[in-house]
């Protein structure tokens, strides 16, 4: 008797920021490496993000947010995203609360302690917004990738990638948790260093990486992912005579769309 197919995992909503950087010759992005013990993608070079938490869909934050998403799934995404940021490579795209200024390099580093507590999950997004009187900054993000873990994978997320501007002030640095090694680096040079065999990359982020390498600037890439929809990309396996392959579909806006694995 043929046993019954499995169920897939529902996926898990994700963020992922692609935070991006102006250099004389074109885009660098923030790049992090994962921890070899990480369940998912451990050892991978990877964007900063990850789960959306059940406390950034909080009704408390509605106050302390600047140009968010009107629907309430969208906007937990986007405060994931940022969250996820400040945590993982201490960048923080939020606003004060009195001035609107965006939250400049002194005063991220006189916030850089709630990281762990965020991350540890003792002080939820809104309390610390609320304790620091700031909002965090939705209109800086632009949405650009989505993409969806196949279903024979015993673990799924449903990430969208939103790109973002790092401030000039703010260092970006690995967590040294999650993540233990971090780069700036041109997209193409990720790809051409994951070539030669320094780094690890999955799917998605060669894709977008390749995507990206696309555009002369910051200006450019944010006018691309505001003026077209991303559509949600689920990758499959085809196996061939010369090995097996992952694809997606040749509609999905990416000029890689299918990779030997």
């Amino acid at each position: 008797m043929t046993e019954p197919a499995a169920t897939p995992p529902t996926p898990e909503p994700a963020a992922t920021v692609i935070m991006l950087r102006q250099c004389q010759d074109g885009i660098e992005v923030f790049m992090v490496v994962r921890h070899q013990k990480i369940d998912f993608a451990g050892g991978a070079l990877v964007f900063p993000g990850g789960k959306v938490d059940q406390a950034d869909s909080s009704a408390a934050l509605a106050l302390n947010l600047e140009g968010a998403a009107p629907d309430i799934s969208n906007r937990a995404l986007e405060v994931a995203a940022i969250r996820e940021s400040f945590e993982e490579c201490g960048i923080l795209l939020a606003r004060e609360g009195t001035s609107g200024n965006l939250v400049n390099g002194s005063r991220l580093e006189a916030l850089g302690h709630y990281r762990q507590a965020l991350h540890q999950g003792d002080l939820t997004i809104a309390e610390f917004l609320q304790r620091e009187n700031l909002r965090l900054a939705c209109d800086q993000l632009a949405h650009f990738a989505h993409w969806v873990t196949p279903p024979f994978m015993s673990r799924r997320f449903d990430t969208h990638f939103f790109l973002a501007r790092a401030p000039q002030d703010h260092l970006a640095v690995h967590d040294g948790t999650e993540s233990t090694d971090s780069i700036w680096i041109k997209p193409a040079a990720a790809i051409a260093r994951a070539h030669d065999g320094l780094y690890d990359l999955m799917f998605p982020t060669h894709c977008v990486l390749d995507k990206l390498s696309q555009y002369p600037d910051i200006a450019s890439a944010f006018s691309a992912a505001k003026t077209s929809r991303a559509v949600p990309v689920t990758p499959w396996i085809e196996q061939r005579e010369d090995g097996t392959w992952l694809c997606i579909t040749r509609d999905s806006g990416y000029r890689l769309i299918e990779i030997k694995t």
